[in-house]
């Protein structure tokens, strides 16, 4: 079982993902929901090894491999999932179907970089021009890494409105 890296609404017996190349879209979603996801584009680009370093880090990392390669998922057996949809909604519902991935929007991790979020403090808040003027109501939580602040406002919710509809 994977570690339990502390993020709000996750365990140390939830499924984790390493994505390929051609699903970044569902890797941001994935993170918006409070997976663990890494992603290919994290890679070196270009590396002919490339099939194989996922293979290696769904292995050693115990991450499940989502991939629109038929080949790639055929060569990870039991590690891989071939995402057969193109939209995004229906892949998270093709996930939703097969039960690695439940709805849900707790936004503990950054879409940008899956580093898991903390509480922000009120100088972050401030220092973002983009968060809202009314802050009555909100939750903010900040990136380390990225330095970026997330609140689930209007945004979330017609996120989390999307993923419902979709599935």
């Amino acid at each position: 079982m994977p570690p339990d890296d502390g993020a709000p609404g996750t365990s140390s017996c939830e499924n984790r993902f390493v994505a390929d190349r051609m699903l970044g879209t569902l890797t941001r979603y994935l993170r918006f929901m409070g997976y663990d996801t890494t992603s290919a584009n994290g890679l070196l680009n270009g590396n002919a090894d490339e099939d194989s370093l996922l293979l290696a880090l769904a292995h050693d990392e115990h991450r499940i491999l989502l991939t629109r390669d038929h080949e790639l998922a055929r060569r990870g057996r039991d590690l891989a999932v071939l995402v057969k949809e193109g939209d995004v909604l229906e892949q998270v519902q093709q996930l939703v179907d097969l039960g690695p991935v439940e709805r849900r929007l707790p936004l503990s991790r950054c879409s940008l970089c899956n580093t898991v979020l903390r509480e922000a403090e009120e100088d972050e808040i401030r220092s973002a021009a983009y968060a809202p003027r009314d802050r009555g109501g909100y939750t903010f939580f900040w990136c380390e890494r990225c330095r970026k602040l997330y609140w689930n406002g209007s945004h979330g919710k017609n996120l989390l409105q999307r993923i419902d509809a979709g599935l």
